[in-house]
């Protein structure tokens, strides 16, 4: 949960955001008599694409886009070439530029490494691509299902310890497109109010009912739950044909992890299914990777539906849903992603099923265990020392994404464009991604990091840390704190 905003913070933060958007506003007024001209002269009558808020955020977004977007000529490993990029008119056009700086890589989802060459993955991605090609060049129920698509259903299936599997070319579409065929109108869906894009896309095109609870929180979870079956369906009052609770193992701005075993609990009571979106975490955490439910000790039998993406700890694209043989059956003949969207690539395929295989120590070798438990020192190691400079950062020990607090919009350009002359490339994020008060820097850890990489970022982090303003925590109290935790 995000920590009491400090009160000098939040009126300084409100003021400048007053102000930018005051300005904004001004200058929009004072330029529509001309932009009005613009669009009958150009337009020929249609509609400006652009418009209203989304025009306005546009604009206001185009004077830091330097942040955001940053080619990448190199592997998502844990060191990384930046390209630089320049502008002349006010950020309006950026173009890149011969120059090349290697960053330590702080902002990719590259949990485990995979992402990089690997000794064991990438000669089968090789021969896998002599073998099937790039592309499938169809869907799953025509002429894109090969032998690695079966294999890596079957793998995924005993890796996250569910009868079966399906798979998607692409991680957002797994949840936006299998929501509405779970469940429609006379149905009902609960959501915690910080659940990502995908799942809130996915419960608003299922046309069923939705509600919202606090996030993270199970007693207000229970009684959204108690409150909407004594009052059923709206306007008929009849009973819900179902109910689903939909968690994220690990909160992707956040960096916190699900309260799961209460929620499942609570679910068990008022027979309601539970969706658990595993995106962020598995892989990632539990002593083998098997993500919330090895870690919080929860039986993953009593999770409903199990989804995850294959972009994070596995180095590949595409997303699953574990469950049932019954549900996955069902979804095989009903999902529009499996119908009607292109199977994931033999070779992305192959990268699944191979690191699959180190995790579980296929391969021969212990690096897949070694990975994991790296993973973890070095999420724990890196979030103990941020916590102890005096940092306000978000989430739970364990967990790879480590959101710190900047609060104040203002100084997510500054705090960005710092480390990245300092040779860090961050992920900064603010309003309207986050509420306006709760701008944040999302850090992301790897097993890939070595211990001197982590400590040069701290460093960094620290300096720049000390330029923006952003330490908000007394470090002295906050370093017995935790090393007393420590101790316990």
């Amino acid at each position: 949960m995000v920590s009491k905003i400090p009160y000098f913070t939040a009126i300084t933060t409100y003021f400048s955001c007053a102000m930018l958007f005051a300005f904004g506003k001004l200058r929009d007024t004072f330029s529509k008599i001309f932009v009005n001209w613009w669009h009958s002269t150009n337009l020929q009558g249609y509609a400006p694409i652009s418009e209203g808020h989304e025009h306005f955020i546009m604009q206001l977004y185009a004077r830091i886009e330097d942040c955001f977007e940053r080619p990448i000529c190199s592997p998502p490993d844990a060191w990384f070439d930046v390209v630089h990029r320049v502008a002349n008119d006010n950020n309006k056009v950026l173009k890149r530029t011969k120059k090349v700086s290697r960053c330590l890589n702080l902002g990719s989802y590259n949990y485990l490494g995979f992402a990089a060459s690997d000794e064991y993955c990438s000669p089968r991605i090789i021969e896998c691509l002599k073998t099937f090609s790039a592309s499938t060049c169809s869907t799953r129920v025509d002429g894109g299902t090969t032998i690695l698509h079966t294999e890596l259903e079957d793998y995924v299936a005993k890796f996250v310890g569910k009868p079966a599997a399906i798979v998607f070319g692409m991680g957002y579409v797994t949840t936006s497109a299998v929501l509405p065929v779970l469940i429609g109108e006379g149905g009902l869906i609960i959501s915690d109010s910080l659940n990502h894009g995908s799942i809130i896309n996915g419960a608003r095109g299922s046309g069923a009912s939705i509600r919202v609870f606090q996030h993270n929180t199970p007693s207000h979870l229970e009684k959204v739950l108690r409150e909407n079956i004594a009052e059923g369906q709206p306007r008929t009052h009849s009973r819900w044909t179902k109910i689903i609770v939909v968690v994220e193992g690990i909160y992707s701005m956040e960096g916190e992890l699900c309260k799961l075993s209460e929620i499942i609990d609570i679910c068990k009571k008022y027979k309601a299914y539970v969706y658990l979106d595993e995106a962020h975490s598995i892989g990632a955490v539990g002593k083998t990777g098997k993500g919330v439910c090895e870690l919080l000790g929860v039986d993953n039998a009593n999770v409903d539906v199990m989804m995850g993406t294959f972009t994070k700890s596995f180095g590949s694209c595409g997303g699953y849903i574990a469950g049932s043989k019954e549900l996955i059956e069902y979804l095989k003949y009903t999902c529009p992603a499996h119908l009607h969207g292109i199977s994931i690539s033999p070779p992305a395929a192959q990268q699944i099923i191979s690191a699959i295989k180190v995790m579980l120590g296929e391969d021969g070798s212990n690096r897949g265990a070694q990975k994991i438990a790296r993973l973890r020192d070095n999420c724990n190691f890196f979030r103990f020392e941020l916590q102890k400079m005096g940092f306000d950062v978000l989430g739970d020990y364990d967990s790879p994404v480590m959101p710190i607090m900047l609060y104040n919009i203002a100084k997510l350009p500054a705090f960005s464009r710092e480390c990245l002359k300092q040779n860090v490339a961050v992920v900064v994020v603010a309003f309207p991604a986050t509420p306006l008060l709760l701008a944040r820097a999302r850090l992301c850890i790897s097993a890939a990091h070595s211990r001197e990489d982590l400590i040069k970022a701290l460093e960094v982090i620290s300096r720049v840390g000390d330029l923006v303003g952003i330490k908000y925590l007394s470090a002295e109290p906050k370093k017995k704190q935790l090393l007393e935790e420590n101790k316990a």
